[in-house]
């Protein structure tokens, strides 16, 4: 956690989910997301940038605010992707290229967001950060 940038940017959470989880969620009302592996791209504008925001999605216990806060409440922050100056909208196209992604539920995570069918995909099971060049 230490490594994390204070300066804003965009971030990346991979996030392991080991049960059912049902959502209420403005356009998927009634979804559910399975067991599984998910990435979540977001953005830290606000105080104390990704570090902070980052810290914020790790806790148990939270004020929920967002749909991501249902998921990382109910699963596991398994890694971590910084982007320190970085825009969650490309971080979240990259992501949606590789093979196997799939966006779960439309909509989550990117009510405020034009471009982005979601700013949630899901992930296959061997799904692994790759190292930077």
């Amino acid at each position: 956690m230490d490594e994390l940038t204070t300066e804003p940017g965009a971030y990346l959470l991979i996030i392991d989910l080991d049960a059912m989880l049902s959502l209420d969620v403005p356009k998927g009302a009634g979804a559910a997301l399975p067991p599984g592996r998910y990435g979540y791209c977001g953005s830290a504008y606000g105080p104390g940038g990704i570090r902070a925001r980052v810290a914020r999605h790790r806790r148990r216990t939270k004020t929920m605010r967002w749909h991501i806060d249902r998921l990382t409440a109910a699963g596991r922050v398994v890694a971590v992707r910084a982007e320190p100056g970085g825009d969650e909208c490309a971080l979240m196209a990259r992501l949606r290229a590789l093979p196997g992604v799939t966006i779960p539920i439309p909509g989550f995570g990117s009510t405020d967001c034009r471009h982005c069918p979601a700013h949630l995909v899901g992930l296959p099971a061997n799904f692994s950060l790759p190292v930077r060049a």
